[in-house]
């Protein structure tokens, strides 16, 4: 009986030493150079990517273009405009990526979807909405190019 309630006290101690350890101190300064709200959140806008109208396109015409989307999405993580871009995997909806836009307002973000190529041509079509997401999501481009090994 000694030994059960030795072991629960001790299990209770690391458990809360533990839970100590890992939880974070708040940063101010970089909650504020990410502008985060008191949540550690912030407003952006999400982008749907689906199929566009554009059904006449040649294949050549249709590689330039995604050529120029992929250089345009690189162009706006570099400003700072986009934080997260990725495509879907194949499904019946006709749902062929997102943008997670660093903006404020629907019509910020179409401003940025307009350099877009793809867009431009019809090829693909874009719907915004607002979106309340971690603030954190800024720094994931930094982390993700140091743990891509090839490059796009």
């Amino acid at each position: 009986m000694k030994k059960s309630i030795f072991l629960l006290v001790l299990l209770c101690f690391s458990t809360t030493i533990f839970s100590q350890e890992n939880t974070p101190t708040f940063d101010e300064k970089l909650a504020k150079s990410l502008n985060a709200d008191e949540y550690g959140m912030k407003k952006y806008v999400f982008c749907l990517l689906k199929t566009g109208t554009n059904t006449t396109a040649t294949k050549e015409e249709t590689q330039k273009l995604f050529e120029g989307h992929m250089a345009n999405i690189s162009k706006l993580a570099v400003e700072g405009k986009l934080v997260v871009a990725g495509p879907f995997m194949k499904n019946d909806k006709n749902y062929r990526g997102i943008y997670i836009f660093n903006a404020s307002s629907i019509e910020e973000a179409k401003t940025f979807v307009e350099t877009d190529p793809a867009v431009q041509s019809k090829l693909l079509e874009a719907e915004l909405t607002l979106w309340y997401g971690s603030a954190a999501l800024q720094e994931t481009l930094k982390i993700h190019s140091k743990i891509a090994k090839t490059k796009m």
